[in-house]
């Protein structure tokens, strides 16, 4: 029996689930300045699944270099939810 399917499912729900706090969390606190940074760990971690041998790894550090990239654009998003007041404005915020 194979259990990497669906321990890659669950991964990737699990990493999926953080993420949406890390950008609530980081817009908050920085705004949306440290975009950057996601689209580093995002390309580094994509690089790292093209070069790790094991299936398992390299699913992992694909998952997680793609919902990095995806972070990007809901931290912009964020912002907009911000605008309209469904989410509190933090001390990352420029008047």
């Amino acid at each position: 029996m194979n259990l990497y399917g669906p321990l890659i499912g669950l991964a990737t729900f699990l990493i999926i689930g953080l993420f949406h706090p890390i950008v609530i969390k980081t817009e908050y606190y920085f705004g949306t300045r440290p975009w950057y940074l996601f689209l580093l760990a995002g390309i580094g971690a994509i690089v790292g699944a093209c070069c790790v041998d094991h299936v398992m790894v390299s699913a992992l550090l694909g998952v997680t270099g793609f919902s990095c990239l995806w972070s990007i654009l809901e931290l912009f998003e964020q912002r907009q939810r911000v605008k309209k007041g469904w989410f509190p404005k933090g001390p990352g915020h420029r008047s």
